[in-house]
């Protein structure tokens, strides 16, 4: 049976649901099948609405919301190709382990097969990349009493013990237009979501911890979603280790332990000999660095992978031990098994380290014209305490791991489950969106242009964010790749190179962004330091920028070589 406002009252019920649950954003694409919906949502006083014109756009910026808030964010989009251009987020999603709950609108089952305009199979339409896919039926007056259990079960598998996105999918029958009588919650159900608990770890893991750890030389491998800075620097200090800090695991300080440029001397064999560890303990994901995780690979050390994720990041195959908990409690456990090494382990890192930032403030601080590692390093020191940093793949995550001095002023974020350049701008309109706080972006020229449309109506969110653009005309990562000197150059041009003829800062203008170019520290430096929204352009070479990064490495490796 289905009375005329049935569609209408299973929305506001479900949303009534969510908003009880926690949730506070919701993004939507518009359309018509999905309407019950969007009224739903814009009628919710708690959700906070984002509208954007691009499914695709609308998706990343979902991500963004859902990455500050680690909350699940509302995704909704209408029937058809709509919820295709939804994917690539959700698998960024997966992948990061960010919780989203994707709703799609769709038709009801007798235009299903029969050519129905923007009608496709939306059943399991994203396969392994969602935790959960729920088909929720056409709204009946006879299933009232399970609407609330279909929207707690949706909601709650997103951020179940491996937190992602579910899948809710919502076939509409018309009319999509009606008053809406929500139902009361029922007295027997509870409106609170249970999140995974951490158990304390048992006797028989404390001891492989022990028997791991204990006494040896080792270093800290501080990546995303591991424990947090103040945790990770005792746990270094007790066991005299060093800590290989990447930026997104927030340990990127200026105490000695935080080894910033280790990327470097690791390239040369006889260098990185000098510092090979007994074992390795992994907080969270691995570095964006090849040379690091190349160095870890043939280490031979033994590695002990720490997550609060069940799921096993190990590409190489050589974690000899996982341990899954609350991070932080596993690092206190951690201290209390074992004793420290001998000071000279850490303090050899520790000369290393001292030269290798002396040389990279040398280079970099006093440059005439930005080079591309002057540009992250400007940007992180110039960003306000407390503002977001999004960073994109390819060189722009590269350059802040390598080169940017100290980061825990900051809140670092990039999309590297995937590693995708896709949607960056976007992620980064939803971190600005849901965070109220100054946020940066650093991001290439063509992921930039990938993703120009998150910048649609941007004047109108209110958001503070900064965009830097390094402009080298075309794919810089490829020239730091085999394929530049294999390839003759006409050809690596074509097919890798890509160069472009864009204007940035003509794009940038025609959303209605205020833009600039800078050439030089200071000017990039005053122009990081005004609220945006505005694009600030650098241009640079691509055959320059290769020069530039070897130059610095060369002498990092001289200098640390003198330390030994």
């Amino acid at each position: 049976m289905q009375s005329t406002n049935v569609t209408a009252s299973f929305c506001a019920t479900v949303v009534d649901e969510w908003c009880r649950l926690g949730v506070r954003h919701a993004v939507v694409a518009p359309g018509s099948r999905s309407t019950p919906m969007v009224v739903a949502l814009a009628s919710a006083p708690d959700i906070t609405l984002h509208v954007f014109h691009d499914e695709r756009s609308a998706a990343f910026a979902a991500l963004g919301i859902s990455t500050v808030t680690r909350l699940a964010t509302l995704l909704l989009c209408t029937s058809g190709t709509a919820a295709a251009n939804f994917y690539p987020a959700i698998i960024e999603a997966s992948h990061n382990e960010v919780p989203l709950l994707v709703m799609t609108a769709d038709r009801p089952p007798e235009l299903q097969g029969v050519g129905a305009a923007q009608t496709i199979d939306q059943r399991n339409l994203y396969g392994n990349a969602v935790r959960l896919f729920i088909d929720a039926g056409v709204p009946d007056d006879d299933d009232t009493n399970t609407w609330r259990r279909t929207a707690r079960r949706a909601l709650g598998a997103t951020q179940a013990e491996r937190a992602g996105p579910v899948h809710l999918n919502l076939p509409f029958r018309e009319p999509l237009l009606d008053a809406a009588t929500p139902l009361v919650v029922p007295r027997d159900e509870t409106t609170s979501l249970n999140r995974p608990k951490t158990a304390a770890l048992g006797t028989n893991v404390l001891s492989q911890l022990a028997t791991h750890l204990d006494g040896r030389r080792g270093v800290i491998v501080a990546g995303a979603r591991g424990a947090e800075q103040q945790v990770v620097a005792a746990l270094a200090a007790h066991l005299r280790w060093p800590i290989l800090a990447d930026p997104l695991g927030g340990s990127r300080t200026d105490n000695p332990n935080a080894i910033r440029h280790a990327d470097a001397w690791l390239r040369d064999a006889d260098v990185a000999r000098n510092f090979t560890p007994e074992v390795v303990l992994r907080l969270g994901t691995l570095p964006a660095s090849k040379v690091v995780n190349g160095w870890l690979r043939e280490s031979g050390a033994d590695i002990v992978a720490v997550s609060a994720s069940p799921f096993l990041i190990d590409p190489d195959r050589c974690v000899s031990l996982h341990v899954v908990g609350d991070p932080a409690t596993i690092c206190a456990d951690i201290m209390r098994v074992t004793a420290p090494v001998d000071a000279e382990w850490s303090e050899r890192w520790q000369r290393a380290e001292a030269a290798a930032r002396q040389i990279v403030a040398q280079t970099l601080d006093a440059e005439a014209v930005l080079s591309e590692p002057g540009v992250a390093r400007t940007l992180v020191a110039t960003l306000p305490a407390n503002a977001n940093l999004v960073v994109s793949s390819s060189m722009p995550i590269r350059d802040v791991e390598w080169y940017a001095g100290a980061c825990d002023h900051l809140v670092m974020h990039s999309n590297r489950g995937v590693n995708g350049i896709d949607g960056v701008v976007s992620t980064a309109v939803g971190i600005a969106a849901a965070s109220r706080a100054p946020t940066g972006l650093l991001i290439g020229d063509i992921a930039f242009m990938h993703d120009i449309n998150g910048l649609l109506g941007i004047a109108e969110r209110s958001v503070d964010l900064r965009v830097v653009v390094v402009d080298n005309r075309g794919g810089g990562i490829f020239s730091f790749l085999p394929q530049r000197a294999t390839l003759g150059s006409d050809t690596f041009e074509r097919l890798f190179g890509t160069p472009h003829r864009a204007d940035l800062v003509g794009l940038a203008a025609a959303h209605g962004v205020a833009t600039q170019v800078a050439a030089t520290s200071q000017q990039l430096l005053d122009a990081v330091q005004l609220a945006g929204p505005r694009v600030t352009v650098v241009k640079t070479s691509r055959e320059e920028n290769v020069v530039q990064h070897d130059v610095v490495h060369q002498a990092i490796i001289a200098a640390v070589n003198a330390t030994l």
